[in-house]
């Protein structure tokens, strides 16, 4: 019954070795070995020619600390002796209560120990025994645990159990009874571990205890960061390398608030709007892309970042006068047609050659001027009428042959009086005498938009108003040509 009593007590010591923690306090073992005897007849402590006395039991045992547990065994099994100076065999119950003190953490995969308690034994009946219970003080002993896994263990364990008895092999009057019990067992830790966020680590022992679920975490229970940027991998859109906060954990070479991995140039500070890329000369092409990376500011550029060029004439769309045309650069991109180094853009006469002077029309010549002064002498209106005479009318089918020679040339028409009547019926008659030449060159084919009429009174004579001769002189039609834009 000893050896039982004490092969649970070690047994249970065993099985208590795998430390319990506070997420899990309560642990449950079973457990097996042998007892020897040391008494009165003899001591076969740690001998091995013995006959073999046989116990097995189980345990529970509760976490109180870091380095103590404290453990309640029961088991059953043999204690005895037989040698030729003596013998005796007994059957037992034991029980016991155990304060065990681990001389390391519960982090440690061995873990010696020591423990101290007291047991009971009950002996089956006998009538060599008077007395079926005994009293075990103390209990004691030593072992250490091997941890198989997160909550297995493996033990082994010597139990020393010392009785307050001397009668149990039968002799009296000598040494007290006691035991040496050598066990192993194994034993499993259970319990309900607070956490709330679920997350494997107890709420105790988490720095970040509202994890969200499914979340890896490391033993503090924080989300696992493996670059420790601050940021954690579940929440890292750069977990493997240190990155920025504000990026989500990603780096930020340049500087410029675009994580490199989005960055098209993560070495050069950029814009957002290019993806982290520059744009030097502000044409709304990134420099990466840009084949003419110094465009003048203002240029509407192409899809490669150069100014545009229309006509494909060298020069770009903004220095030249006629984007779509191609022209030379001396007259800024605007062709001549003629030749005659006035752009047609400008040319009244495009594909006639003529003088810049003339707008690109050609001279009128001495003799056709001549002859436009000679008609303009030969215009006569009735007396103190608009009326042009019939003779003049001559004289004007001629003119309208020459505007329509020179058909750019632009002609202005100029009515002079002499003095007689009042100033205010000088100029009405004579801006009417050019009104009527103006309209018979019209009825004749002739743009109005070439023509001018100005009546200028008696305002510039050109004779002695105080002689007929002189009068006669100054009631004239003056006819100049011109390519003057009106």
């Amino acid at each position: 019954m000893k050896k039982l009593l004490l092969l649970a007590i070690c047994f249970a010591s065993a099985f208590m070795a795998k430390a319990q923690t506070e997420d899990k306090k309560w642990n449950i073992g079973v457990f097996g070995g042998a007892t020897q005897y040391r008494g009165d007849l003899g001591n076969d402590w740690y001998k091995t020619d013995m006959a073999f006395y046989g116990l097995g039991g189980v345990s529970v045992s509760a976490y109180l600390a870091k380095h103590f547990d404290i453990t309640l065994m029961a088991a059953r099994g043999e204690i005895g002796y037989n040698r030729t100076n003596g013998r005796f065999l007994n059957r037992v119950t034991t029980s016991s209560l155990n304060l065990k003190l681990h001389l390391l953490g519960p982090q440690y995969i061995v873990r010696p120990y020591a423990f101290v308690g007291v047991g009971a034994m009950l002996y089956d009946d006998n009538p060599a025994i008077s007395k079926r219970f005994d009293l075990a003080a103390p209990t004691t002993g030593a072992g250490f645990n091997i941890k198989l896994g997160p909550s297995v263990m493996f033990n082994l364990q010597e139990t020393f159990m010392f009785t307050r008895t001397d009668n149990r092999d039968g002799v009296t009057g000598g040494k007290n009874d006691s035991y040496l019990t050598h066990t192993a067992g194994l034993s499993v830790n259970f319990g309900k571990k607070k956490d709330a966020d679920k997350d494997g680590v107890a709420d105790r022992l988490d720095k970040c205890p509202n994890t969200p679920p499914a979340v890896a975490v490391d033993k503090t229970g924080c989300p696992l960061d493996m670059d420790k940027d601050g940021v954690a991998d579940y929440l890292d859109a750069c977990p493997d390398i240190a990155g920025l906060v504000a990026l989500s954990g990603c780096p930020d070479k340049d500087g410029d608030g675009i994580a490199d991995k989005d960055d098209r140039c993560p070495d050069v500070a950029g814009t957002s709007a290019f993806k982290g890329c520059p744009d030097t000369d502000n044409d709304g092409v990134p420099d990466i892309d840009d084949r003419c990376p110094d465009t003048k500011t203002g240029y509407k550029v192409d899809a490669s970042g150069c100014a545009m060029d229309n006509d494909k004439d060298g020069i770009m769309n903004e220095d030249d006068r006629c984007p779509d045309m191609a022209g030379p650069a001396s007259l800024r991109g605007c062709p001549d047609t003629d030749g005659d180094g006035v752009a047609d853009i400008d040319d009244r006469c495009p594909a006639l050659k003529g003088t810049i002077t003339n707008k690109g029309c050609p001279e009128i010549t001495p003799e056709v001027e001549l002859k436009i002064t000679q008609i303009a002498n030969k215009i006569f209106f009735e007396t103190n009428s608009d009326k042009l005479k019939v003779a003049s009318l001559e004289q004007l089918d001629q003119l309208v042959v020459i505007l329509k020679e020179y058909e750019s040339a632009n002609l202005s028409i100029g009515g002079h009086t002499d003095s007689q009547g009042s100033d205010a019926f000088n100029i009405t008659l004579s801006q009417k005498r050019t009104e009527s030449v103006r309209l018979y060159l019209i009825s004749k084919g002739i743009s109005e938009s070439r023509l001018t009429a100005t009546g200028y009174g008696e305002g510039t004579p050109i004779a002695d108003n105080k002689t007929a001769a002189g009068r006669a002189k100054n009631r004239r039609v003056e006819l100049k040509t011109s390519y003057t834009n009106k």
